[in-house]
């Protein structure tokens, strides 16, 4: 068993360490107060490589593996959570789509220009009376002529503004109970009939544009259909075994980002004639949150490394998400609480980790969910 990450995964960890604390973290604080998204960032970092990380050379890719990719993500985080969730919903969710079930057509027209960086993915999947209970999803798609043609509402759509491809899940057989009976597509976000018909005022990750979306006789053409028609379901549950690493990634990038800004504060502070990092109840605290960080980020390594071994990382991804935004909550308030009065300012970064921390238990799957997926797994 071999803890030491490689020489390029080393490299890779500290190449997007030292750019994102140089071009990332600087205006971090700004635009989570303005709402703005950053554009130029992304841009940036599409030509640099990070749309496609751990997909192959010959698709436009990185060709990374994905130990790789969650470290990048995990320091992406440490600069700006907003960021890391607009590269995560395009590596592991729409570029893996693609690159997992499209078939070679599809991988030239519309996973190289993502993977490459020209073009950035969403994934639409979550609806207003399908959150947890996905399965249960009321988007159609039924098939005209040459064509789908899609109806219904999608919201919390991660870059819904920006994004130029979208993974869509609907409905395409409308006889079929449950989960059965979905379809997954390729939708290009200038497509008639689709539109964000509202961008969410979040508590964290302010400039991650969310938005609700709107199929109104969205005409998608039926070579766009990815997959086996009706086995979406199936896909949309493989596809999110990857995309909660990647949020695991993110969580534990929040985390050491606020046990850094933590240690630093209470070398500064001084109450009673000497610093706070003098006294043990903030030393505990302070061990606690490393005790935390470094088992959530030894789950989350396990699970990418399974995943990135072709083996199963259902649980393990489950496990290592629970972990990690929990962790994230706890050490964020652990953080406010070492700031004290000035935690709760905007002056000081630790109030901006804790709301962004909170996403994190929430979005592709719940904490109960996964706890859900995990108890299954053991039960069976």
């Amino acid at each position: 068993m071999n803890f030491e990450l490689t020489e390029d995964q080393k490299f890779i960890r500290d190449e997007v360490r030292r750019f994102a604390e140089a071009e990332i973290a600087p205006s971090a604080a700004k635009r989570d107060l303005t709402q703005e998204f950053p554009t130029a960032l992304i841009k940036t970092l599409g030509e640099q490589g990070y749309f496609g990380m751990f997909i192959p050379e010959k698709y436009g890719g990185a060709g990374m593996d994905y130990t790789s990719y969650v470290l990048a993500i995990q320091e992406f985080a440490k600069a700006d959570a907003s960021v890391s969730v607009i590269l995560s919903v395009t590596n592991s969710l729409a570029a893996y789509s693609i690159f997992h079930f499209g078939n070679e057509d599809q991988k030239q027209k519309y996973l190289v220009p993502l993977a490459s960086g020209k073009k950035l993915g969403g994934y639409m999947l979550t609806e207003p009376n399908a959150g947890s209970d996905a399965g249960s999803l009321r988007t159609t798609a039924v098939l005209d002529g040459e064509n789908y043609i899609l109806n219904g509402t999608k919201n919390f759509i991660t870059s819904g503004m920006h994004a130029d491809t979208f993974i869509v899940f609907a409905k395409t057989d409308p006889e079929a109970k449950g989960s059965r009976g979905i379809s997954t597509f390729i939708v290009d976000a200038k497509s008639s009939g689709l539109s964000a018909s509202k961008k969410e005022n979040k508590l964290g990750i302010r400039s991650s544009d969310t938005c609700e979306m709107v199929f109104e006789n969205c005409i998608v053409p039926k070579e766009n259909l990815l997959g086996e028609k009706d086995n979406g379901f199936k896909m949309a549950l493989h596809i999110l075994d990857g995309g909660r690493i990647g949020i695991s990634a993110q969580a534990n990038g929040i985390s050491r980002a606020a046990l850094e800004a933590a240690v630093k504060y209470s070398k500064e502070r001084k109450q009673f004639g000497k610093a706070i990092a003098d006294f043990q109840a903030i030393q505990f605290k302070l061990a606690d949150m490393v005790i935390k960080i470094e088992a959530a980020e030894l789950l989350m390594l396990r699970a990418a490394w399974r995943k990135q071994n072709g083996m199963s990382a259902t649980k393990e991804g489950a496990i290592s998400k629970v972990i990690s935004s929990e962790t994230c909550m706890w050490v964020t308030t652990q953080a406010v609480q070492i700031f004290g009065g000035y935690g709760y300012m905007k002056e000081y970064p630790v109030e901006r980790f804790m709301r962004d921390a909170k996403i994190t238990e929430l979005y592709e799957g719940t904490s109960e969910v996964q706890r859900i997926v995990i108890s299954r797994d053991l039960l069976q």
